[in-house]
């Protein structure tokens, strides 16, 4: 096939996937065309986007390649699109995904511990909305449920992997209490609060 006819080809199923789009799922739709040539094309087309410095890119995501926006542009997209960002994830929920995100595999009483707080509520919203996912079961006493991310994590935060979240130490400096205008507590052998409930 012609490389100009296969750069096309390629460029169109990635501008009308919904979701980033797998090798393997291009080599099924181009299955005279080799994997290798389809990786040199898909590089050649990314490049070109990002050369010509207009408002698209072409961003490996989880695992998969999508058509994406220029991320500097978001606030115009924003204003035309508020609706779209009504359903914004909450504090609580950020919070709990972030230490799924960095803990996992983990339960949810290991989550309740270093929250303070009970998060029934938010693990049934991150299930319902494919955020996690049950990994299997810890192998402890009463077997409980693990919780680890899925590849709608890495989509909806932009990532191809795990490995391309913030190193932990980039916010070992900051004071989390002070950001919510609390002091920090230390706390030693004070007996501990009733958990309390995410609303």
């Amino acid at each position: 096939m012609e490389g100009k006819k296969l750069k096309r080809i390629i460029e169109a199923i990635l501008f009308v996937s919904e979701k980033p789009v797998m090798l393997t799922e291009l080599k099924d739709v181009l299955e005279e065309v080799d994997i290798g040539l389809i990786k040199e094309t898909l590089s050649s087309l990314k490049s070109e986007y990002e050369s010509l410095n207009g408002g698209l890119r072409i961003n490996e995501v989880a695992g998969g390649f999508r058509m994406a926006t220029e991320p500097s542009l978001s606030i115009w997209l924003n204003k035309l699109y508020r609706s779209r960002y009504t359903d914004k994830l909450t504090k609580p929920s950020l919070e709990t995904l972030s230490i799924i995100a960095y803990k996992q595999p983990i339960t949810k009483a290991e989550i309740e511990l270093i929250r303070g707080v009970n998060v029934d509520g938010v693990i049934n919203t991150l299930l319902e909305r494919e955020l996690i996912k049950i990994v299997g079961r810890k192998e402890t006493i009463g077997r409980p449920i693990l919780y680890g991310t899925t590849n709608q994590f890495l989509e909806y935060f932009g990532l191809n992997s795990l490995s391309e979240l913030p190193n932990l130490r980039e916010f070992e400096n900051i004071d989390l209490g002070l950001l919510e205008g609390q002091n920090q507590k230390e706390v030693k052998d004070e007996p501990a609060e009733p958990a309390k409930t995410d609303r």
